[in-house]
Order: C-alpha cells, then structure tokens, then sequence
C-alpha cells in the first residue's frame, strides 16, 4: 500500500521540482526548498503552496521580460482606408498600458502573500521568531534542563 501524499518522503518536499513546473519555476524550486527545510515547518503538505510561489516566480520573470521588450505603454495606431476598402496609411491615437504590466502587478502580490505565509520575507521569519520564543518561554524548565545537559 502507498502512503498518503502527505507522508511520503518522510513528510519532507521533494528535492526534485515537478516535472510540470516551467524551467524558471524549477529553478525556483531548486533554490528556496533547501532553504524552507532549513529554516521553517513546511512540510510535503505544503508542496501546492510552493508550487504557487515557484509558478508566480515565473510569470514574474516573463512578464518583466516582455516588459523589457516591449515598454511599459504601447503605441496605439489606426488605419486610414481608401474607399476602396486598401489601407494607405494609419494614425497615432495614444498609448495604452501593456498588458504585462498587470500580470508583472499581480504576480508580485501573489509571490508576496505566498512568501509571507511560506516564512521568505525577512518580516514574515521575524513573525515566526516571535512565535517560536513564545513557545520556548512556555517550557521554561526543559529549556534548563536541556542547557544544563550538554
């Protein structure tokens, strides 16, 4: 019998991104799971999560790419028809803003909200100290005991 998603790899993230993740959103991964092993609670539980941080990451990327290639406003034209129906010139109307702006928008607050709760801004690890010395303040005496067992 398999063991349930949540368990396997004793309950750690894989090392290995998913195979469905993009190149950018692998290398992500990559990057901050040794780190999340090393410095928070995440557990293989929260694998969508990270994948949702690693697949922002991406849409990030591309959209500021497109960006760079493109500006962040775009020329508008209209063209100008004979009565023939032949376009024989076009007119500047303005600009309009570049759609990659808003994805490039909103994949920076979906990888701010996810980061906080995965514990990736210095804000959100700062919160988490808070909490674990809370806890360490509860068990006082084994705290003792433990620094006066070494």
């Amino acid at each position: 019998m398999q063991k349930p998603e949540k368990d396997r790899n004793g309950g750690h993230l894989s090392k290995t991104a998913p195979a469905y993740l993009g190149e950018q959103a692998k290398a992500t991964w990559r990057k901050i799971v040794p780190f999340l092993e090393e410095e928070s609670k995440v557990k293989r539980i929260d694998s969508g999560l990270v994948e949702m941080y690693c697949t922002q990451y991406e849409i990030y990327r591309n959209s500021y790419q497109h960006i760079q290639e493109h500006d962040e406003v775009q020329a508008i034209y209209r063209s100008i028809q004979d009565s023939s129906g032949a376009i024989i010139g076009t007119d500047f109307v303005g600009y309009r803003r570049n759609p990659s702006t808003q994805i490039y928008s909103d994949a920076i607050a979906k990888l701010t909200k996810i980061g906080s709760e995965l514990g990736l801004s210095p804000k959100s690890r700062n919160e988490l100290m808070q909490i674990a010395d809370t806890d360490d303040k509860q068990d006082v005496g084994q705290s003792i005991k433990t620094f006066f067992a070494k």
